[in-house]
Formats: C-alpha cells, sequence, structure tokens
C-alpha cells in the first residue's frame, strides 16, 4: 500500500468519525435543548412557590416547602442531564 493510499485511508476514517460526532453533538444539543425548556418551566414554578414560602404575609405550610423542594430537585437533576449533553 502507497503513502497515498494509507493517507486516504487516514481520511475516510477520519471523515466518518467526524461525521457520527457531528450528528451526535447536534442530537444532544437539541435535546438539551429541549430539557432546558422543561426545566424552565420547573424555574419558574419554583420561584413562585420559594417567593411564596419566603413571603411573610402568606402562611407558609409543610405541603408548600415540600412542593417547593420536589420541584427544586427535579431542577437539580434536570440540570445535571443538561450538563451532561453539553
Amino acid at each position: 500500500m502507497s503513502l497515498q493510499d494509507d493517507i486516504q485511508e487516514m481520511m475516510e476514517s477520519l471523515k466518518k468519525q467526524r461525521d457520527e460526532i457531528a450528528l451526535k453533538v447536534h442530537l444532544a444539543s437539541l435535546e438539551a435543548k429541549d430539557e432546558w425548556e422543561k426545566a424552565e418551566k420547573n424555574w419558574d414554578k419554583f420561584s413562585v412557590k420559594a417567593g411564596e414560602i419566603y413571603d411573610d404575609a402568606v402562611e407558609t405550610t409543610e405541603e408548600m416547602v415540600d412542593g417547593a423542594k420536589v420541584i427544586g430537585e427535579e431542577l437539580a437533576q434536570a440540570y445535571r442531564r443538561i450538563k451532561q449533553r453539553l
């Protein structure tokens, strides 16, 4: 096999790897974007609940605090998944 053949074979192999990686990066970014949009909705809910908890005019119940914690934990998990995809 000649040097040119070796380089051609390497080029084809690298191009294939490059194309596969580019597709995976694209799909991961789409998945991350979808996950981000869902997380933003949860962030809005969490912000409202946290605001209610910190509002002295609103009576805070254990149920409110538990609800905020659940949403906060869901957000933390979503953020971890997004980071892994990026």
